[in-house]
Protein backbone atom coordinates (compact mmCIF):
# COMPACT_ATOMS: atom_id res chain seq x y z
CA UNK A 1 0.00 0.00 0.00
CA UNK A 2 1.10 3.54 -0.66
CA UNK A 3 2.03 6.14 2.21
CA UNK A 4 -0.60 8.72 2.11
CA UNK A 5 -0.53 11.94 1.03
CA UNK A 6 1.21 14.42 3.65
CA UNK A 7 1.85 17.91 3.40
CA UNK A 8 3.45 17.70 6.81
CA UNK A 9 6.80 18.59 7.43
CA UNK A 10 8.64 17.52 10.41
CA UNK A 11 10.59 20.60 11.63
CA UNK A 12 14.28 21.13 13.23
CA UNK A 13 16.16 24.26 13.32
CA UNK A 14 18.57 26.36 14.88
CA UNK A 15 18.18 29.40 17.24
CA UNK A 16 21.01 31.91 17.75
CA UNK A 17 21.94 35.69 17.42
CA UNK A 18 23.28 36.21 15.15
CA UNK A 19 22.48 33.36 13.09
CA UNK A 20 22.70 34.31 9.25
CA UNK A 21 26.17 33.25 8.91
CA UNK A 22 25.23 29.69 10.53
CA UNK A 23 25.59 27.73 7.46
CA UNK A 24 24.68 24.30 9.23
CA UNK A 25 20.86 24.36 7.48
CA UNK A 26 22.60 23.58 3.73
CA UNK A 27 23.78 20.53 5.81
CA UNK A 28 21.35 19.08 7.28
CA UNK A 29 18.83 19.99 4.24
CA UNK A 30 21.21 18.36 2.06
CA UNK A 31 21.44 15.07 4.04
CA UNK A 32 17.32 15.45 4.70
CA UNK A 33 17.03 15.26 0.71
CA UNK A 34 19.65 12.32 0.91
CA UNK A 35 18.04 10.38 3.09
CA UNK A 36 14.68 10.92 1.47
CA UNK A 37 13.28 12.31 4.70
CA UNK A 38 10.45 15.13 3.92
CA UNK A 39 12.10 17.44 6.69
CA UNK A 40 13.04 20.46 7.52
CA UNK A 41 15.94 22.72 9.12
CA UNK A 42 15.04 26.37 9.76
CA UNK A 43 17.76 29.31 10.59
CA UNK A 44 16.07 31.39 13.38
CA UNK A 45 17.37 34.61 14.86
CA UNK A 46 16.36 34.46 18.68
CA UNK A 47 17.57 37.32 21.19
CA UNK A 48 18.19 36.01 24.33
CA UNK A 49 14.83 37.99 25.99
CA UNK A 50 13.00 35.54 23.68
CA UNK A 51 14.53 32.36 24.47
CA UNK A 52 12.07 30.86 26.79
CA UNK A 53 9.05 31.72 24.58
CA UNK A 54 11.31 30.08 21.35
CA UNK A 55 11.76 26.34 23.06
CA UNK A 56 7.86 26.50 24.56
CA UNK A 57 6.70 27.98 20.84
CA UNK A 58 9.04 24.69 19.39
CA UNK A 59 7.70 22.52 21.99
CA UNK A 60 3.92 23.58 20.73
CA UNK A 61 4.24 23.68 17.37
CA UNK A 62 5.68 19.53 17.52
CA UNK A 63 9.97 20.43 16.09
CA UNK A 64 11.66 17.37 16.36
CA UNK A 65 14.08 19.46 17.60
CA UNK A 66 17.08 21.99 17.49
CA UNK A 67 20.43 23.15 18.17
CA UNK A 68 21.68 26.07 20.11
CA UNK A 69 24.81 28.62 18.98
CA UNK A 70 26.24 32.09 20.68
CA UNK A 71 24.47 32.86 23.36
CA UNK A 72 22.12 30.23 24.00
CA UNK A 73 23.97 27.32 24.94
CA UNK A 74 24.32 27.64 28.79
CA UNK A 75 21.00 29.74 28.90
CA UNK A 76 18.90 27.27 27.29
CA UNK A 77 19.15 24.60 30.00
CA UNK A 78 16.94 26.12 32.59
CA UNK A 79 14.08 25.54 29.80
CA UNK A 80 14.60 21.60 28.84
CA UNK A 81 13.30 18.90 31.09
CA UNK A 82 16.18 16.97 31.56
CA UNK A 83 20.48 16.58 30.14
CA UNK A 84 22.61 13.87 28.99
CA UNK A 85 25.21 12.65 30.52
CA UNK A 86 27.59 14.67 28.54
CA UNK A 87 25.56 18.25 29.19
CA UNK A 88 25.20 17.51 32.27
CA UNK A 89 29.24 17.85 32.82
CA UNK A 90 29.19 20.21 30.62
CA UNK A 91 26.85 22.75 31.25
CA UNK A 92 26.20 23.42 28.05
CA UNK A 93 23.76 22.46 25.53
CA UNK A 94 23.84 22.39 21.39
CA UNK A 95 21.73 20.23 20.58
CA UNK A 96 17.90 19.64 21.89
CA UNK A 97 16.02 16.56 21.21
CA UNK A 98 12.65 15.79 21.44
CA UNK A 99 11.12 12.33 23.55
CA UNK A 100 7.46 11.95 23.43
CA UNK A 101 6.63 15.46 25.63
CA UNK A 102 10.26 15.94 26.70
CA UNK A 103 13.07 18.42 25.13
CA UNK A 104 16.31 16.80 26.08
CA UNK A 105 19.53 18.43 25.90
CA UNK A 106 22.58 17.09 24.53
CA UNK A 107 26.30 18.44 23.29
CA UNK A 108 27.32 17.36 20.10
CA UNK A 109 30.26 19.60 19.54
CA UNK A 110 32.85 17.97 21.36
CA UNK A 111 31.95 14.93 20.30
CA UNK A 112 32.17 15.66 16.66
CA UNK A 113 35.30 17.75 17.40
CA UNK A 114 37.06 14.69 18.81
CA UNK A 115 35.46 12.34 15.55
CA UNK A 116 37.67 14.98 13.63
CA UNK A 117 40.94 15.21 15.81
CA UNK A 118 40.43 11.41 15.64
CA UNK A 119 41.20 11.44 11.77
CA UNK A 120 44.30 12.91 12.37
CA UNK A 121 46.00 12.46 15.86
CA UNK A 122 45.14 10.32 18.85
CA UNK A 123 43.55 12.63 21.65
CA UNK A 124 45.46 9.92 24.59
CA UNK A 125 47.88 11.69 26.59
CA UNK A 126 47.89 14.95 24.78
CA UNK A 127 48.56 18.38 26.18
CA UNK A 128 46.07 20.51 24.93
CA UNK A 129 45.94 24.70 24.47
CA UNK A 130 41.94 25.99 24.28
CA UNK A 131 42.05 29.73 23.24
CA UNK A 132 38.58 30.42 24.95
CA UNK A 133 36.44 29.74 27.28
CA UNK A 134 32.67 29.40 25.83
CA UNK A 135 30.27 26.97 25.50
CA UNK A 136 32.50 25.55 22.61
CA UNK A 137 35.38 25.47 24.85
CA UNK A 138 33.70 24.14 27.35
CA UNK A 139 32.31 20.76 25.47
CA UNK A 140 35.40 20.26 23.39
CA UNK A 141 37.71 20.73 26.66
CA UNK A 142 35.16 18.01 28.53
CA UNK A 143 34.75 15.75 25.13
CA UNK A 144 38.94 15.57 24.89
CA UNK A 145 39.70 15.15 28.77
CA UNK A 146 36.96 11.80 28.44
CA UNK A 147 38.95 10.80 25.56
CA UNK A 148 42.62 11.01 27.34
CA UNK A 149 44.33 13.74 27.07
CA UNK A 150 46.71 14.60 29.67
CA UNK A 151 46.60 18.72 30.12
CA UNK A 152 44.65 21.38 29.33
CA UNK A 153 45.82 25.01 29.35
CA UNK A 154 42.41 27.41 28.63
CA UNK A 155 43.52 30.72 27.35
CA UNK A 156 41.05 33.61 27.70
CA UNK A 157 40.47 37.22 28.20
CA UNK A 158 38.11 36.97 31.00
CA UNK A 159 39.32 35.78 34.21
CA UNK A 160 36.43 34.70 35.92
CA UNK A 161 35.41 32.67 32.76
CA UNK A 162 38.57 31.20 32.21
CA UNK A 163 38.53 30.11 36.00
CA UNK A 164 35.58 28.98 36.14
CA UNK A 165 36.20 26.84 32.66
CA UNK A 166 39.56 25.47 34.12
CA UNK A 167 37.62 24.45 37.87
CA UNK A 168 34.89 22.52 35.78
CA UNK A 169 37.42 20.47 34.24
CA UNK A 170 39.31 19.48 37.18
CA UNK A 171 36.23 19.26 39.01
CA UNK A 172 34.36 16.93 36.09
CA UNK A 173 37.14 15.04 34.49
CA UNK A 174 40.01 15.29 36.57
CA UNK A 175 42.58 15.92 33.85
CA UNK A 176 45.69 18.41 34.59
CA UNK A 177 44.53 22.02 33.75
CA UNK A 178 45.79 25.77 33.94
CA UNK A 179 44.30 28.66 33.48
CA UNK A 180 46.50 31.40 31.34
CA UNK A 181 44.96 35.33 31.06
CA UNK A 182 44.98 36.58 27.84
CA UNK A 183 46.60 40.26 27.73
CA UNK A 184 48.39 40.09 24.63
CA UNK A 185 49.80 37.82 22.31
CA UNK A 186 50.40 34.20 23.21
CA UNK A 187 52.63 32.26 22.66
CA UNK A 188 52.20 28.50 22.27
CA UNK A 189 54.26 26.56 24.76
CA UNK A 190 56.69 24.11 23.32
CA UNK A 191 55.55 20.81 24.00
CA UNK A 192 51.81 21.25 22.79
CA UNK A 193 50.21 18.65 20.59
CA UNK A 194 46.76 20.41 19.59
CA UNK A 195 46.17 24.29 19.78
CA UNK A 196 42.31 24.97 19.20
CA UNK A 197 40.26 28.10 18.70
CA UNK A 198 37.07 27.80 20.30
CA UNK A 199 36.68 31.74 20.46
CA UNK A 200 34.33 33.62 17.65
CA UNK A 201 37.64 35.75 16.28
CA UNK A 202 37.22 35.45 12.18
CA UNK A 203 33.65 34.81 12.31
CA UNK A 204 32.63 36.27 9.06
CA UNK A 205 31.39 38.91 8.33
CA UNK A 206 34.77 39.96 10.12
CA UNK A 207 37.15 37.78 8.51
CA UNK A 208 40.66 39.28 8.68
CA UNK A 209 39.95 39.65 12.41
CA UNK A 210 43.44 38.41 13.76
CA UNK A 211 43.57 36.65 17.08
CA UNK A 212 46.09 37.76 19.55
CA UNK A 213 48.58 34.56 19.11
CA UNK A 214 52.20 34.56 18.48
CA UNK A 215 52.34 32.80 15.27
CA UNK A 216 55.84 32.04 15.16
CA UNK A 217 55.52 29.30 18.39
CA UNK A 218 53.40 27.19 16.11
CA UNK A 219 55.15 24.39 15.23
CA UNK A 220 54.74 21.70 12.37
CA UNK A 221 54.08 18.71 14.88
CA UNK A 222 51.09 20.44 16.25
CA UNK A 223 47.75 19.95 15.60
CA UNK A 224 46.02 23.29 15.07
CA UNK A 225 41.96 23.61 15.01
CA UNK A 226 39.45 26.37 14.47
CA UNK A 227 36.09 25.92 15.04
CA UNK A 228 34.90 28.69 12.98
CA UNK A 229 32.60 26.93 9.93
CA UNK A 230 32.41 30.56 7.80
CA UNK A 231 34.73 30.92 6.38
CA UNK A 232 36.83 27.21 6.82
CA UNK A 233 39.76 28.97 5.63
CA UNK A 234 39.82 31.50 8.71
CA UNK A 235 43.38 33.89 9.15
CA UNK A 236 44.19 30.48 11.75
CA UNK A 237 43.80 28.30 9.64
CA UNK A 238 45.85 29.88 6.40
CA UNK A 239 48.48 30.87 9.27
CA UNK A 240 48.93 27.09 10.89
CA UNK A 241 48.94 25.66 7.03
CA UNK A 242 51.74 28.31 6.32
CA UNK A 243 53.62 27.21 9.85
CA UNK A 244 53.23 23.32 8.34
CA UNK A 245 51.16 22.54 11.16
CA UNK A 246 48.21 20.19 10.60
CA UNK A 247 45.53 21.86 10.59
CA UNK A 248 41.01 21.49 11.05
CA UNK A 249 38.95 23.87 9.68
CA UNK A 250 35.43 24.28 11.15
CA UNK A 251 33.66 22.25 8.24
CA UNK A 252 34.82 18.94 9.82
CA UNK A 253 33.77 19.79 13.32
CA UNK A 254 30.13 21.16 12.13
CA UNK A 255 29.77 18.09 9.65
CA UNK A 256 30.66 15.75 12.54
CA UNK A 257 28.41 16.83 14.68
CA UNK A 258 25.73 17.43 12.41
CA UNK A 259 25.92 13.49 11.72
CA UNK A 260 25.25 13.07 15.35
CA UNK A 261 22.68 15.53 15.59
CA UNK A 262 20.59 14.14 12.78
CA UNK A 263 21.22 10.46 14.04
CA UNK A 264 19.46 11.34 17.26
CA UNK A 265 16.22 14.00 15.59
CA UNK A 266 15.56 11.09 12.64
CA UNK A 267 17.16 7.86 13.87
CA UNK A 268 18.59 7.42 10.36
CA UNK A 269 22.56 7.62 9.74
CA UNK A 270 22.96 10.38 6.94
CA UNK A 271 26.24 10.62 4.70
CA UNK A 272 28.85 12.67 5.79
CA UNK A 273 29.68 12.88 2.51
CA UNK A 274 27.13 14.78 1.18
CA UNK A 275 26.89 16.94 4.31
CA UNK A 276 30.68 18.02 3.86
CA UNK A 277 29.81 18.59 -0.10
CA UNK A 278 26.81 21.13 0.26
CA UNK A 279 28.99 23.08 2.58
CA UNK A 280 31.67 23.24 0.23
CA UNK A 281 29.71 24.57 -2.84
CA UNK A 282 28.55 27.11 -0.51
CA UNK A 283 31.66 28.39 0.50
CA UNK A 284 33.26 27.73 -3.19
Amino acid sequence: MSEPLSFKQEITAVFGQPVAENPTQVMIEAAFADAGLAWRYLTLEVAPSDLAAAVSGAKAMGFRGFNLTIPHKVEVIQHLDRLSEAAEKMGAVNCVIRDGDELIGENTDGKGFVESLREVSDPQGQNVVILGAGGAARAIAIEMALAGAAKFTIVNRSMERGEQLTALIQAKTGAAVEFVHWTDDYDIPAGTHVVINATSIGLFPDVEARIPLNTDSLTADMVVADVIPNPPATRLVREATAAGCTVLDGLGMLVNQGVIGFRLWTGVEPNPAVMRAALEEVFG
